[in-house]
């Protein structure tokens, strides 16, 4: 599997990709392969507030619903419409087309409590 350098990750399976202050957050290849097919994904409003390590969106897919873990905490300022629209970007496209949310960080500090590509993969090999 394939995990961007450039990204952090949550051992909850979310990766954030850092734009300054903000964070694009989304699930990792490993979460959207578990899941399988993705036929739903219900997701935080704009403005809405998410807590780092508490879940703010949930995907239902043919085998289960899984509560999206938010890897940071911040105020949402944009919700990817085409994933609402096509949920199975998620599966296609997890690290490009596929994002969640954007955010504005509550603290850019908890970037460092997140694991780099490496540690995520080790962490994958675990499960």
């Amino acid at each position: 599997m394939v995990y961007p350098q450039e990204l952090k990750y949550h051992r909850e399976h979310a990766w954030v990709r850092v734009e300054g202050e903000k964070a694009r957050i989304g699930v990792t290849d490993y979460a959207q392969k578990q899941l399988g097919d993705i036929l739903f994904a219900d997701l935080p409003s704009k403005g809405d507030v998410i807590v780092a390590g508490e879940p703010f969106g949930r995907l239902e897919s043919v085998k289960s619903v899984s509560d999206v873990i938010a890897p940071v905490s911040g105020t949402v300022l944009e919700v990817n419409e085409q994933v609402v629209e096509h949920p199975d970007l998620v599966n296609l496209d997890p690290y490009g087309e596929g994002w969640l949310i954007l955010v504005q960080m509550s603290s850019t500090a908890e970037i460092e409590q997140l694991l780099n590509a490496a540690e995520y993969a080790t962490i994958v090999q675990e499960e």
